[in-house]
């Protein structure tokens, strides 16, 4: 059964902690007052079920998810996922400059998936990883 049809999800520690450090950063952001934000987290850590933490973010801008998008963790993350993807891209560029010495070609035919695998590292490295490092599913498609 899901959460829409009655029976609660209840939370874990990984979505408290989530939701912990979203109302740590909208204190530090002055977005909330320290004694708002002390009861906020006391709410957060005392909750046993998802949809008890929803309200607690839900006043804050984007739901404060641009707050776990902002946190060491995070970053480090999206350099570590940056450095894959460009492993990736050296990696299949040597197997097809391999291919291509071996084809005899008589242009480099590589160059076409390449562009598009580069690009999309470009892409990467400029606007890094916009998706949230957060369960979508908690708080109901929060």
């Amino acid at each position: 059964m899901t959460e829409t049809s009655g029976t609660r999800m209840r939370t874990s520690d990984a979505e408290r902690e989530q939701v912990a450090t979203i109302l740590r950063a909208a204190m530090a952001e002055g977005r909330l007052s320290l004694e708002e934000g002390e009861e906020r987290l006391s709410s957060v850590y005392a909750s046993k079920y998802r949809d008890e933490l929803a309200p607690l973010t839900a006043d804050l801008p984007g739901g404060g998810r641009q707050a776990l998008r902002e946190t060491p963790e995070a970053r480090a993350a999206t350099r570590r996922d940056l450095r894959r993807h460009a492993g990736f891209v050296i990696f299949i560029a040597a197997l097809l400059t391999g291919l291509f010495l071996l084809s005899n070609a008589h242009f480099f035919w590589p160059a076409i998936p390449l562009t598009f695998l580069v690009i999309g590292l470009i892409r990467h490295a400029r606007h890094g990883d916009r998706r949230p490092r957060f369960s979508h599913r908690m708080h109901g498609g929060w």
